[in-house]
C-alpha cells in the first residue's frame, strides 16, 4: 500500500509540475495563483462523482422533451384524437425522438461541461436544466405540441436567448446583478439550493421517492410501491414500505455517509454504484426493470449496453417564421430570459462560493464574464441540437464536495457524458433511488453556510429566510431569489422611508447590526455604469477642473469601505455605525 501511495503522490506531483498542471493551477505548478490542495486524481474523481449524480438527466430530459412530440407531425383526419395519443405512427415517431434526445442531451451536457471547465477553470458542469425543460415542454410547447407555440419556434426562442445572454454578459450586466444582491441573500440562495437538492433527492422522479404531493397538504409522506399510487403519484396506502426507497436510504445514504465519516475517497461514487448494481437484476421487488411495459422497454434498451443512436429528430429544427406568432414567441423568449438569467446566475455564484473562489473584496469570482458568456453560448448550441435551455447544474456541488476545485472536474464530467453517447443504455439505467441520497448529502454540505447569514438584523434575516424557504417549496432557484429580493426591497424600503420622514429620529434599535449595502458595489463596475459616472463627473467639475466635494466624499467613502473589508471572510460585512444622539440621517 505504501508503494501505491508513493506512486500516486509521485504521479500527481509530476502532473502538477507540468505545463498541464500550470494551465489549471494545480498544487505544485508554481503558478502565482496556484490553487492549494488540488491534485489531478482528485479532480478526476470529483468529475466522476458529478457525472454519476447528473447522469439521470440523460433519461429524464429526453423523457420530458419527447412529451412535446418534437418535430413529429400529428395527423388525425377523424378529429377524435387531437393529441394523437392512440396514433401508432405518431407513437413510433415520438419513440425515435426520445432516442435522439438521449443522444442530444449527452452531447450538449458533454460539450458544455468540457468547454466551461476548460475556459473558466471552475468545477461547474452544464446541462439542459430541470425545471426549464418542464416549462419548455408543458407550458410553451405543450403535450404533443398543443401549447402556445410549436417545438421548432420554441427552439428558435432558446437560440436567440443565448445571444442576448452573451450581450448582457459582455456589457457586465449579469456580473453587476450578482454584486448588488445583498450578501445574506446570496448566502441564502446557496443554502436554498442545498434544500432544493435535498427535495429533489427525496422526490420520486429523481430520488428515493420518500415524499410526494399530498391531497390536502402541499407535501406528504410517500415511499409506497407503484401499485399503491394513484395517477398523480400519491400513495393511497402502504406508505414508507417501498423496497427501493429503503435500499436507497441504507445502501446509498447511510453507506455513503459512513464512508464520508472516515474520509474515504469516492464515497459518493461507491454508494451510487452499489445501489445501481443491486437494482439491475430482474425478478426482485426492487428491480429497475420490472415485468411491465415500462420495465421491458428499459430492459431492452439496457441489454444493448453499447449503442449509438444518431440525432434524427430535433437537429437544426429551428423555425424562423417568427412573424406567424410574434406575440407568443416574445412571451416565451422573455420568460426564458428572466427565469434563466436569475437561475443560472444564482447557481453559478453559489457553486463558486461553495468551491471557495469568490473574492471577498470584489464579490466576484475569477473569469466571471467568460463563464457567463460560455453558459450563454452553450444555450444556443443546445437549441441547435433540439434541447431546452442549458444551465449550470446544482449537482456540481457533489463534485465540489468530493474535492473538485478546478475545471478538470467539469472536463472529466464532460468526457463522461460524451462517452455515454455510446453507452447510453448503461447510464440511462441508473435508477433514481441510486442518486437520491447523494443529492441529500450534497444539500447537507451546502447548508453549512447558513451560519453566515446575518440573523442579528430582521431586515436581513427575514428576506434570507424567505429565499431559503421559497427555493425548495417553489421548486425554482430563480423564483426563490426573486421572492427574497422583493421581501428585502419592501421591508428595507419601508424602514428607509420611515427614517427619511422622521429625519432619522425613528430607526430600528438593532440597525447598527445590519449589513452594508449599496447600489454601487465596489469592484469593477459595468461599462454602462462607469460611462454614466464619467459623463456626470464632466458636468460636475468646477472651473479649476477639480471634482466637487460630493464626488470626493463618495470616493473617500468607497476607499474607506475597501480598506475596512480587506481580510474579511464575508463580502460586504462592514457596518457603518453612527452615534444615535447625533440624529444624523444615515445613508441607506
Amino acid at each position: 500500500m505504501e508503494t501505491i501511495r508513493k506512486a500516486h503522490d509521485s504521479f500527481n506531483g509530476a502532473i502538477g509540475a507540468s505545463t498541464f498542471g500550470r494551465i489549471f493551477r494545480l498544487e505544485g505548478s508554481g503558478h502565482e495563483q496556484e490553487i492549494k490542495n488540488t491534485k489531478f486524481t482528485t479532480e478526476v474523481r470529483a468529475g466522476l462523482t458529478t457525472f454519476f449524480t447528473m447522469a439521470y438527466i440523460i433519461a429524464v430530459n429526453a423523457s420530458i422533451l419527447s412529451d412535446t412530440g418534437g418535430d413529429c407531425v400529428c395527423k388525425d383526419p377523424t378529429g377524435q384524437d387531437p393529441t394523437c395519443a392512440k396514433n401508432q405512427d405518431y407513437a413510433n415517431c415520438v419513440q425515435e425522438l426520445h432516442r435522439s434526445l438521449i443522444t442530444a442531451t449527452a452531447v450538449v451536457a458533454g460539450f458544455s461541461s468540457f468547454l466551461f471547465g476548460f475556459l473558466t477553470n471552475m468545477p461547474v458542469c452544464l446541462a439542459p436544466g430541470m425545471g426549464l425543460n418542464a416549462y419548455f415542454a408543458y407550458q410553451v410547447v405543450g403535450f404533443h405540441g398543443k401549447g402556445i407555440i410549436s417545438y421548432n419556434l420554441a427552439l428558435t426562442a432558446v437560440f436567440v436567448e443565448g445571444f442576448i445572454f452573451i450581450f448582457l454578459s459582455l456589457i457586465g450586466m449579469r456580473q453587476w446583478l450578482v454584486k448588488i444582491i445583498p450578501v445574506s441573500l446570496k448566502i441564502a440562495s446557496a443554502c436554498g439550493i442545498g434544500l432544493f437538492l435535498a427535495e429533489i433527492g427525496l422526490s420520486h422522479s429523481a430520488g428515493i421517492g420518500a415524499i410526494t404531493g399530498g391531497q390536502s397538504t402541499p407535501l406528504d409522506i410517500a415511499g409506497c410501491a407503484p401499485q399503491y399510487q394513484d395517477a398523480t403519484g400519491y400513495c393511497q396506502s402502504h406508505k414508507m414500505t417501498s423496497p427501493t426507497m429503503w435500499i436507497g436510504i441504507f445502501c446509498g445514504g447511510i453507506f455513503t455517509s459512513y464512508l464520508m465519516t472516515y474520509k474515504i475517497k469516492s464515497a459518493m461514487i461507491a454508494g451510487i454504484a452499489l445501489v445501481s448494481i443491486i437494482s439491475w437484476p430482474r425478478g426482485t421487488s426492487f428491480t429497475y426493470f420490472p415485468y411491465d411495459d415500462a420495465g421491458n422497454d428499459r430492459w431492452n434498451f439496457f441489454k444493448k449496453v453499447a449503442n449509438f443512436h444518431p440525432i434524427d429528430h430535433g437537429l437544426n429544427a429551428l423555425d424562423w417564421h417568427v412573424s406567424d406568432d410574434a406575440s407568443h414567441f416574445v412571451l416565451a423568449l422573455f420568460t426564458f430570459l428572466y427565469v434563466d438569467i436569475i437561475d443560472c446566475t444564482a447557481t453559478l455564484y453559489s457553486m463558486a462560493r461553495f468551491s471557495g473562489v469568490v473574492d471577498p473584496e470584489t464579490g466576484d469570482f475569477p473569469r466571471s464574464t467568460l463563464a457567463y458568456c460560455t453558459d450563454a453560448f452553450c444555450i444556443s448550441i443546445g437549441a441547435l441540437l433540439g434541447c431546452s435551455p442549458v444551465t449550470a447544474f446544482i449537482e456540481s456541488g457533489a463534485g465540489i464536495a468530493e474535492g473538485g476545485k478546478t475545471g478538470l472536474t467539469a472536463m472529466t464530467c464532460g468526457v463522461c457524458f460524451l462517452i455515454s453517447m455510446f453507452f447510453a443504455p448503461i447510464f440511462a439505467s441508473l435508477p433514481p433511488w441510486s442518486t437520491g441520497c447523494t443529492l441529500v448529502l450534497v444539500g447537507c454540505l451546502m447548508m453549512r453556510q447558513i451560519v453566515n447569514v446575518n440573523w442579528r438584523y430582521i431586515g436581513d434575516a427575514v428576506p434570507a429566510f424567505v429565499t431559503v424557504m421559497f427555493i425548495p417549496f417553489g421548486y425554482s432557484a430563480a423564483y426563490g431569489l426573486i421572492a427574497g429580493l422583493m421581501t428585502y426591497t419592501a421591508l428595507n424600503g419601508l424602514i428607509w422611508i420611515t427614517k427619511f420622514v422622521t429625519r432619522g429620529y425613528i430607526v430600528p434599535d438593532d440597525e447598527d447590526h445590519r449589513e452594508y449595502w449599496t447600489i454601487k458595489p465596489h469592484g469593477k463596475l459595468p461599462w454602462f455604469v462607469t460611462a454614466g459616472h464619467s459623463l456626470t463627473s464632466r458636468f460636475g467639475r468646477d472651473s479649476d477642473g477639480k471634482q466637487d466635494g460630493g464626488s470626493m466624499k463618495s470616493s473617500e467613502s468607497r476607499k474607506h469601505f475597501r480598506d475596512e473589508s480587506k481580510g474579511s471572510d464575508q463580502e460586504l460585512e462592514t457596518v457603518v455605525v453612527v452615534p444615535r444622539d447625533e440624529k444624523v440621517l444615515r445613508k441607506f
